[in-house]
């Protein structure tokens, strides 16, 4: 992974913060690029994917709720994996509005291949740490993670 420039010169909260966004951004860049490169499909459109693997067919509206995202940015997302022939869409015959969305068995084998890209990508960045490095940084990202579920920063 490519080091960051760093804009820290000390240990504060906030300078800390924007250290571990700015890494956490290229690591996401990082594996959303070698997802793309090998299996063809972003993080998002991954994240659909696992969804639908997860849960089964559902409404666009269920399917964008379950993501946290709003229904037009998961429309053009479904829109884009149905021409690939990864998702089929079928209408409600009760609401001609209303569309289920689905796995395809190709839709199946390129979120494994997804994955298994990511899963790469990960450990590859990941694998530089010892062990003790790991649990540490396992430990804090729970801290932080209570912390936000929370509503505290600290």
């Amino acid at each position: 992974m490519e080091q960051h420039e760093s804009t820290t010169t000390g240990s504060a909260p906030e300078q800390v913060g924007l250290s571990f966004l700015t890494v956490a951004h290229g690591l996401r860049e990082r594996v959303d690029q070698h997802m793309l490169a090998v299996a063809g499909l972003s993080l998002s459109r991954t994240k659909v994917l696992r969804a639908l693997a997860g849960r089964g067919a559902l409404h666009q509206a269920e399917l964008a709720a379950s993501l946290g995202q709003a229904p037009r940015s998961v429309t053009q997302i479904v829109e884009g994996l149905e021409r690939l022939g990864l998702v089929a869409r079928s209408g409600d015959p009760e609401d001609r509005r209303r569309k289920t969305v689905s796995l395809t068995d190709t839709g199946r084998a390129s979120l494994a291949a997804a994955e298994q890209a990511g899963t790469h990508a990960l450990r590859e960045c990941f694998g530089a740490l010892a062990p003790q490095q790991l649990a540490t940084l396992d430990a804090v990202l729970e801290h932080l993670d209570s912390a936000l579920a929370g509503g505290k920063t600290g």
